[in-house]
């Protein structure tokens, strides 16, 4: 079978891997070409774009990049017309994706959805496209299925791939004194910065974070490089602290850290399965925070939380994202704070949510089995 996958960012690159592993054990014969990122390419795929050359986020920022963005999509339709796979894959990227369900569907092939499109959190509306764009909906979130069914959509629920990801990177991951040597590093407890995926979050979140070393001398803050960001987006905002940069460790280094600022996303979500207390940041654009902020429907912004459907780990969103906050937040979380046994706790119960490990093979295999209805 010959499979055309899209996904526009980190973790859509991370999810589309763990795919592309469990197609290829269940379609040995499995022809596949992509969009995605270093961890899909590392499947022995045709990589067609990397995201970092077409990822954009914000209101404002994809006004900027208006034109860019629909070069990219006149390219990835012709690539499909040229391949004609047996079924295109899309997973989350929604803005770019929809285009292309309707596109593929009107050309005449089998769309599969992979990680919906966050509908139930902001544009409910866009559920008319799904029910009438694509052919299967993969979820993998538990409290999506009921969603779903309320329109009339029977997506297909197996568990969270990143119980198996995660899993997997615990296993391998080297121990606390051998990173610590590997990447200069101190005896000192760490305390865990992810900063995000793209340059925006960087750049706005970075900034308002390294003040907190002044606070906390006993620790040191290490920042977790994201893959398709350079050193130097880093690095200008490091300049003139203690702050450590680690560049494609962040499981190791959430595994040996005492806490972590995370950025909101996918992250948030990796750093409960690995058992390292958080608080969530988000913030950018003062104009796209504020359009957003009309249009979000729901209560969090952290996928643990939506999970749990509680507060389980703080947020600082945009004006609350300060010193003040930050160091509250992490006292709070270190050994002997007054929230990190309760926030552990409560990791324990999303992890019986997100079910059993071998997530993306079921998936995989629904997949195919779908292609060949």
């Amino acid at each position: 079978m010959k499979y055309y996958i899209i996904a526009g960012e980190a973790s859509g690159d991370l999810h589309g891997s763990d795919l592309i592993s469990g197609l290829k054990q269940a379609d040995r014969q499995a022809e596949i070409r992509v969009w995605g990122g270093d961890r899909m390419a590392a499947q022995d795929v045709t990589l067609v774009k990397h995201y970092k050359q077409a990822a954009v986020m914000g209101f404002i920022e994809v006004l900027r990049k208006l034109p860019e963005v629909l070069r990219n999509i006149r390219f990835c339709k012709r690539d499909i017309l040229a391949f004609r796979p047996d079924v295109v894959i899309l997973i989350d990227y929604p803005g770019f994706n929809f285009r292309i369900a309707r596109f593929a569907k009107k050309n005449g092939l089998k769309v599969f959805y992979y990680i919906a499109p966050k509908v139930w959190a902001w544009k409910e509306r866009r559920v008319k496209r799904l029910q009438r764009d694509v052919d299967k909906l993969f979820i993998i979130f538990p409290f999506e299925k009921a969603y779903f069914k309320k329109w009339g959509i029977d997506a297909f629920y197996a568990g969270n791939p990143l119980v198996d990801t995660i899993g997997e990177q615990l296993k391998n991951a080297a121990p606390a004194t051998v990173f610590r040597e590997r990447n200069h590093l101190s005896d000192q407890p760490i305390i865990a910065v992810l900063p995000g995926s793209r340059r925006m979050e960087i750049n706005y979140l970075l900034p308002r974070i390294t003040p907190l070393a002044a606070h906390f001398p006993g620790y040191q803050f290490v920042v977790a490089g994201a893959p398709a960001i350079d050193r130097q987006a880093y690095e200008k905002h490091l300049r003139h602290t203690s702050f450590r940069l680690v560049e494609n460790q962040t499981c190791e280094l959430l595994s040996h850290a005492a806490a972590a600022i995370v950025a909101s996303g996918t992250a948030t979500l990796e750093t409960a399965l690995i058992g390292t207390p958080q608080i969530v940041c988000y913030g950018g654009n003062e104009i796209s925070f504020q359009i957003a902020k009309r249009l979000v429907r729901i209560k969090f912004i952290s996928l643990v939380n939506i999970i749990m459907n509680r507060e389980v780990v703080r947020e600082l969103i945009q004006h609350d994202l300060h010193t003040a906050n930050l160091k509250a937040g992490l006292q709070a979380l270190l050994p002997n704070g007054n929230r990190r046994t309760a926030q552990l706790n409560d990791y324990a119960e999303l992890r019986r949510l997100l079910g059993e490990q071998g997530a993306a093979k079921r998936i995989a295999e629904e997949m195919l089995n779908n292609v060949l209805m």
